[in-house]
């Protein structure tokens, strides 16, 4: 497979991930990915876009998808808002109420590839 379509392949199972993760908020925000791939969530227009700048960014979030994590993503620079802040503050709070049991942060990081789990936290932060 060339990288290319590896890369692709990536995001779009990226994509589908998170649509599990964050299809229970009731807010219209996005995501757009480090190939510039957009996954828009909720009903009408997005308040908001979360950018992530590079693959080993999302498989950290993943890893741990709490407020805390997207924070110190935020503030490391892996992560940026785009748009209505105080709406991303609305569901990093909504965030709170998801509670990924760990069989399904496996099940989630399996889909995206075997791979995902064997990187290390410190991977790939040149982004």
């Amino acid at each position: 497979m060339s990288p290319a379509l590896a890369a692709s392949d990536l995001s779009q199972r990226a994509a589908g991930v998170l649509r599990q993760v964050f299809s229970a908020i009731p807010a219209a925000f996005a995501f757009r990915l480090w190939d510039g791939t957009v996954i828009a969530l909720g009903a009408g227009p997005a308040a908001f876009t979360v950018v992530i700048h590079s693959a080993d960014a999302f498989l950290r979030l993943m890893r741990d998808p709490t407020p805390l994590a997207f924070g110190e993503a935020f503030v490391s620079g892996a992560i940026d808002i785009e748009g209505d802040l105080f709406a991303a503050m609305h569901v990093a709070n909504a965030l709170e109420e998801i509670h990924l049991p760990l069989a399904q942060r496996l099940r989630l990081l399996l889909a995206i590839g075997p791979a995902a789990l064997l990187r290390r936290e410190g991977a790939g932060r040149g982004a």
